[in-house]
């Protein structure tokens, strides 16, 4: 990484220095460049932009780091013909051009005349980024006015990995045509436009060198000498653990047309992985983002620039019954051995809430509702415990508010007060609601990262930790400008017995004979989790959301998890357990299989349950 821009700088600063004539005329650093009287020759002190910083994963590994990129390029022999002999001359060398490359050159005159009349003195681009194969033959016809022009090139080796997490760069602006100035920029210079690289642009950008060229009163160059070779940016490290984000995204490109998966490192807060699919090739993206690109990433209806795990939240169904059943035993409402009936449907004032299975399941505790996942058990419950009590813990747990990971435009989600309820249905809380709260259902929206955050609350008895998407900032020797250490953001008081009810009932939800998670299974260790799917959308265009969201291993948890399954328009195929749970199991199984440097599983190798314990999706 220290290697790559040093040598980078190095490539730049003596292509740009080559056959420079040192000389000794001094440099005056006005505004304006000068005339130095006593040799009638002019100095221009021009910047050269500095190379980004990369952007890595926690291990070093590149995900977004510079190249040379190659410019065919337009230079005048003179700066005093007049404007249709400059033009004629253009003219000329862009048609030797276009016979040399095979490929038509667009031919703006008027900007070749502006250029020619106010920054002669600097190359003209004909063709930006020159691909390996074009570079080939431009160098085989280059003449002493076509020349290459040498700049640095954005690369996202990975491409399409963690897409919407980096982000990219576009350009700051085209270089100007009026008079060429004294710390005008050689080549233009890239700013971050989404993701790290726009919240990290200062730190990433570095500063930018000098380069001085001398001029005679005829226009000939005199000399031409670094001043200052540019500084690189600081090298930007994230928490990501690449391996495990390029398995989640796999898994997700190959089981799912739209979802997320986000994995936490329960015992700091880092994130491992955080997937949104669709995503898109960051590289599309460079140098310049073409009008019909973007046009087919806007227009495409999958929205593959939507970044999914962050910015967008969705009603979380049964998943929201693990926090319910939290509040109501934290805040002593309920019992472990507290029962509630389960039959198929349960009334609320003229209301009848269904629940998904059409059998009376009988008497159950919360372990046993919560395995099997009944509905108007946790209507029943729900109204005893309370809206202000469920309010009070989701909250804390961070449900309904941003994380603050540093990347514009989180969704903050939504956990439904009173004051909320005033504002958009003109009525406070009332059981009916309260009873859609105990299921996930009603207003309730919660983005993927914030439902793994909360499950890495509950792993971990209660420690919050700030959730992190930023290790540190290094410089290019790897120092260390600027840390990110763990911070805990809250101490949830969490009753250990109540947790260990909680545990034992979400493992039941993977392994018990009633659970509805058994695809999520990891051979060799316990997976605590819970299911849910809910629908959301217009009438008649409804989609649904099928989560499955936990820790593992449940007894002595490393990582928190959820994975979030988009279903189409009017789909009632998809389920938390069928088409969530799935994703974390095989995801879970190829990493550490890969940790152990064994080949993953192959298809159809996953952990199955007991002949009589069979796969069960709920429905809400």
């Amino acid at each position: 990484m220290k290697f790559a821009g040093i040598l980078l700088i190095l490539l730049l600063t003596r292509a740009i220095a080559q056959e420079a004539m040192l000389d000794n005329t001094g440099v005056v650093e006005n505004p304006k460049p000068t005339w130095e009287t006593q040799k009638q020759a002019r100095t221009f002190q021009l910047d050269i932009p500095a190379p980004r910083g990369q952007i890595t994963d926690r291990n070093g590994r590149p995900l977004a780091q510079n190249r040379m990129s190659y410019n065919l390029a337009m230079t005048f022999p003179s700066p005093d013909w007049s404007d249709d002999k400059a033009l004629a001359f253009a003219i000329q060398q862009i048609t030797m051009a276009k016979s040399l490359m095979g490929r038509d050159i667009p031919i703006n005159q008027e900007a070749l005349i502006q250029h020619y009349k106010n920054r002669t003195l600097l190359p003209f681009d004909l063709i930006e980024d020159l691909s390996p194969q074009e570079l080939n033959i431009v160098a085989k016809g280059l003449t002493p006015n076509l020349i290459l022009r040498q700049s640095y090139g954005r690369v996202y080796p990975e491409k399409n990995l963690a897409s919407h997490i980096i982000g990219y760069v576009g350009r700051v602006a085209p270089l100007s045509t009026r008079p060429i100035e004294n710390r005008d920029l050689i080549f233009p210079d890239s700013e971050g436009r989404e993701g790290v690289e726009q919240v990290f642009n200062d730190q990433l950008r570095g500063q930018n060198g000098q380069l001085y060229m001398t001029f005679n009163a005829d226009g000939k160059k005199m000399s031409e000498r670094i001043g200052r070779p540019p500084v690189p940016g600081n090298n930007v490290i994230t928490t990501l653990d690449q391996p495990l984000q390029k398995i989640c995204e796999d898994i997700l490109a190959k089981d799912c047309k739209r979802g997320a998966i986000v994995v936490i490192e329960v015992g700091t807060g880092e994130i491992l992985a955080m997937a949104s699919w669709p995503n898109f090739d960051l590289n599309t993206f460079v140098p310049t983002l073409k009008p019909e690109a973007f046009k087919a990433l806007q227009d495409d209806p999958a929205v593959p620039l939507l970044p999914r795990a962050f910015r967008s939240a969705y009603p979380p169904g049964s998943t929201f019954k693990t926090f319910v059943g939290l509040a109501g035993l934290e805040s002593g409402a309920i019992k472990p051995d507290t029962e509630f009936s389960c039959p198929t449907s349960f009334a609320v004032g003229n209301v009848v809430f269904a629940n998904w299975k059409k059998v009376d399941a009988g008497s159950l505790t919360f372990a046993k509702a919560l395995e099997q996942s009944c509905n108007t058990w946790f209507y029943q419950a729900g109204i005893k415990i309370g809206a202000p009590t469920i309010i009070d813990w989701t909250t804390r747990l961070g449900l309904g508010r941003r994380t603050g990971i540093p990347l514009a435009a989180e969704d903050k989600g939504n956990i439904p007060t009173d004051d909320y309820m005033l504002r958009v249905h003109r009525r406070k809380i009332l059981k009916g609601d309260v009873a859609n709260m105990s299921i996930g259902q009603g207003d309730i929206l919660i983005t993927p990262l914030q439902m793994a955050q909360a499950m890495s609350v509950i792993a971990t008895n209660g420690q919050f930790h700030q959730v992190r998407l930023i290790k540190q900032i290094q410089s290019l020797d790897n120092s260390v400008v600027a840390a990110y250490p763990d911070r805990m953001r809250d101490q949830l008081p969490m009753t250990p017995e109540i947790i260990e009810t909680l545990r034992k009932a979400m493992v039941a939800v993977t392994e018990g004979g009633n659970g509805t998670a058994h695809r999520a299974q990891v051979k060799g260790m316990e997976v605590a989790g819970k299911t849910g799917t809910a629908q959301w959308g217009p009438t008649g265009k409804q989609k649904t959301a099928a989560w499955f969201a936990g820790f593992l291993p449940a007894k002595e948890p490393q990582y928190a998890f959820a994975a979030l399954y988009e279903g189409a328009p009017n789909d009632d195929s998809v389920h938390g357990g069928s088409h969530a749970a799935p994703l974390i199991g095989k995801v879970f199984k190829e990493y550490f299989a890969l940790k152990k440097g064994a080949e993953p599983p192959k298809e159809g190798e996953e952990a199955k349950p007991a002949a009589d314990a069979p796969v069960v999706d709920e429905s809400n």
